[in-house]
């Protein structure tokens, strides 16, 4: 990789990353508001300062047609493909890169020598398996390789990365046509794990087989790092190209297939009771069952030996996958956005029949609305559920998880975990599916972005929904880890210790804290759909993004981006004290009576007092010729004088001066500190002495001339009686007890229980054979 090799040498020229995200190392200012240009990768032609796509970006193409066949009997897929290939790039290639993602299940990977592993009390097979690691004939079998005329192509594979070499170099502007063909043996993606594979449900002997990451993909070959051939070791997704796909998938005849793209033969492959209901879901406002559940179970032991194939097409996606079982239960509703018709369909088995049947589609309409607003209009003819028990994404196309109990009846966990599941893995369609960044390095621009945009669709699904990531205060207790436990947002994904509090829960909450308390919701919100508009159908990078969002709001968010996304430091501003001040009103009989109740307060301590109590004679007293005037004189006495010289004081102000003077205002000095180290907008709830409250919003610039301490003075027209900072717990500060003014005693709870006295001797613990006598 060309471009992080300069990050290396800078890096090793000022000593770490750290070094480089600080100035003015040792000081109190100076660092943290300073601008990103050290850290992020110089704007070109091909990538503006703007953060928009530059007058010479380019990227690749490659367009696809695919013939598979699925072998339920022997758990085998055989394919063959032609890809054209366009180099749009200004590079002469030599050689092309193809990414073969199934050969992460053979024995011999290395993600099986590379990941940790341990031993515990309990031990399930899955793990115990993977330590043993015996042989397996998993992985991809590639069969031929030849150009277009048919000719043999060399090749090395490199475990799930196969290098093609060129006979002749492939130009700028020219196309490329090589032709694949391979087979491999059908994981259990129960048991073996990955993105696709079987589940085998041994009650009525039937798979469901969800093709992902199944046929040879060609890599990215970018303008900021040439070809991604980074490893797929299980984690950081894909990087993909653009193109055109037609896939032609051949499967035994009572099965119902469903995949990326538009189905070109229904008339073939349907029967016309299907075909009928097809035809009545185009216009229906609610979810029609093409395929009913009754169906389906008449079909579970009727195997049908005989083959049918079904042809999709794809305009301009980066990926194709599928499922395909005869346990499916198939319904689907059209959803409009700006007047386009979009078929939102789920595909589902009984055991998901209650949950499904009830939510799947129109959570899929949901999102696409939802999504479609606050980036661009969804732009592909269809959008598909499928429930397979996990969690993944393709275009058009997701696998996701929620089945009910034999009875039928499901827990609240199980609904709102499949909505929210729905919801993020059909979001994805727009982060990374169209706006196409680099999941293989840079997770949280997939998993954040598009957590973010689940939280809002979560929410205007039902203003209830408990969301679990987006909220500021939910983060809290991942940022105040120890930071050997943490690492920054920007960190490759194989390189992160708590995948999902990194990649995808603070991403989310830092747009959410940007959205809804340091942009505020319309500045966000236009900058956050340029970004979506300018790089649909490209490839971003994160520089892309900061560098759009500050671009299309005029807000300098360096600071932010420094603090969230390239640091470990949490949120932690401290109220350290609050001092109350009154304008003087120069009137001799006020100030005289406040400035005795000080003098009162100030001579008054214990030994005086016991003193007095003990009766002791004081000198004074006892020899009167020791007093003197100051003994007698009443230091507090009103001025003789004190009206005309009040008078005198107010006729010399000005009329400015005077209202100012007239509104007795209260004057409160806080005083801040920030031991967290991230700066933040600092949010002070004032309550005042009639109950009323009051609330202010400083922009974190306030940090700039000192990080670590900061003083203001506010002017109230009310008596404070007690300050609060974050109300609303909206910039995830991790500790609330130093929040407050005065201090406030957080409360907690315990159990009042009885304590038994057990005999000596007796027996104590769970007693087994008393339990087994109830039974």
């Amino acid at each position: 990789m060309k471009r992080p090799l300069l990050l290396l040498i800078t890096c090793a020229l000022s000593g770490s990353l750290h070094a480089q995200l600080h100035n003015n190392p040792g000081s109190n200012h100076g660092n943290k508001f300073e601008q990103l240009g050290t850290v992020l990768s110089d704007p070109n032609s091909y990538r503006s300062a703007s953060g928009a796509p530059g007058p010479a970006y380019w990227q690749q193409r490659a367009d696809y047609v695919i013939n598979a066949e699925l072998d339920e009997k022997n758990l085998r897929l055989t394919g063959s493909e032609t890809i054209t290939y366009y180099n749009n790039s200004p590079d002469p290639l030599r050689y092309l890169w193809v990414q073969l993602d199934e050969n992460q299940h053979k024995s011999t990977s290395d993600n099986k020598l590379t990941e940790q592993s341990r031993m515990t009390d309990q031990m399930t097979y899955k793990t115990l398996s993977g330590i043993v690691n015996e042989p397996n004939d998993l992985g991809v079998n590639i069969l031929k390789v030849t150009n277009g005329s048919g000719s043999a192509l060399p090749y090395v594979i490199n475990n799930t990365m196969m290098r093609i070499d060129l006979p002749v170099v492939l130009k700028a502007g020219e196309k490329y046509v090589l032709n694949i063909s391979w087979n491999y043996k059908i994981s259990n993606r129960m048991t073996a794990g990955g993105r696709g594979g079987y589940e085998y449900f041994a009650e009525d002997d039937n798979y469901l087989f969800t093709m992902a990451q199944w046929f040879p993909r060609m890599a990215v070959y970018s303008d900021y790092q040439g070809w991604q051939n980074k490893q797929f070791e299980g984690r950081g997704e894909f990087a993909l190209v653009f193109g055109n796909y037609k896939v032609n998938m051949t499967v035994p005849a009572d099965h119902i297939v469903g995949a990326t793209g538009e189905c070109q033969n229904y008339s073939q492959v349907l029967s016309p009771a299907y075909m009928k209901r097809w035809n009545a879901a185009q216009t229906a406002k609610a979810p029609v069952e093409i395929v009913n559940l009754a169906e389906v179970k008449a079909g579970l032991s009727k195997k049908s030996s005989a083959k049918k194939t079904w042809t999709y097409t794809a305009e301009n996606v980066r990926d194709f996958a599928w499922v395909s079982s005869r346990r499916l239960v198939w319904d689907a509703m059209a959803t409009y956005i700006d007047g386009k018709k979009i078929m939102s369909m789920s595909y589902y088995g009984p055991e998901a029949y209650p949950l499904y049947n009830r939510y799947s589609t129109k959570v899929v309409d949901h999102t696409l609305k939802v999504y479609s607003k606050h980036t661009i209009p969804y732009p592909y003819p269809v959008a598909i559920s499928v429930e397979a028990a996990n969690g993944m994404e393709y275009p058009m196309i997701c696998f996701n998880y929620g089945r009910a109990d034999k009875d039928g009846t499901y827990s609240e966990a199980t609904k709102l975990g499949m909505i929210g599941v729905i919801i993020h893995e059909v979001g994805h369609n727009f982060f990374p599916m169209i706006v196409n960044s680099d999941e293989r390095q840079w997770s949280w621009m997939d998993e954040g972005l598009n957590t973010f945009c689940q939280f809002l669709a979560e929410q205007e699904w039902d203003n209830n929904y408990p969301s679990g990531r987006g909220p500021a205060h939910k983060i809290v207790d991942y940022m105040k880890l120890p930071k050997d436990q943490l690492e920054p947002i920007m960190t490759n994904s194989e390189n992160i210790i708590q995948f999902g509090p990194n990649a995808y829960a603070k991403p989310a909450t830092a747009l959410n804290i940007l959205r809804e308390t340091v942009m505020g919701r319309e500045l966000f919100d236009y900058a956050f759909k340029e970004y979506s508009r300018r790089w649909a159908f490209k490839h971003p990078t994160p520089a892309d993004f900061f560098r759009t969002m500050e671009d299309a709001s005029a807000v300098d968010l360096d600071w932010f981006w420094r603090g969230w996304f390239f640091t470990t430091d949490p949120v932690d501003i401290s109220l350290d004290n609050v001092s109350a001040y009154r304008m003087n009103s120069m009137k001799d009989a006020i100030e005289k009576g406040e400035a005795k109740k000080a003098y009162e307060h100030d001579e008054r301590y214990i030994g005086r007092e016991r003193n007095r109590a003990a009766g002791i004679k004081f000198a004074v007293e006892q020899d009167t010729s020791l007093l003197d005037f100051y003994n007698k004189f009443n230091r507090f006495e009103v001025s003789r004088t004190a009206d005309q010289d009040f008078q005198s004081y107010y006729n010399s102000l000005t009329a400015e001066e005077k209202k100012l003077y007239e509104s007795n205002k209260n004057f409160y000095e806080l005083e801040f500190s920030n031991p967290g180290g991230l700066v933040m907008p600092i949010i002070v709830e004032w309550t005042f002495k009639d109950g009323s409250k009051e609330m202010d919003r400083i922009p974190a610039y306030i940090w700039r001339k000192n990080e670590n301490k900061v003083t203001k003075v506010f002017a109230k027209d009310k008596e404070v009686v007690s300050v609060q900072l974050d109300p609303y717990r909206e910039t995830a500060d991790i500790d609330e007890s130093n929040n407050a003014w005065p201090r406030q005693a957080k409360p907690s709870r315990f159990e009042l229980f009885k304590q038994k006295e057990a005999v000596r001797g007796s027996s104590t613990g769970n007693n087994r054979m008393q339990e087994s006598r109830r039974q």
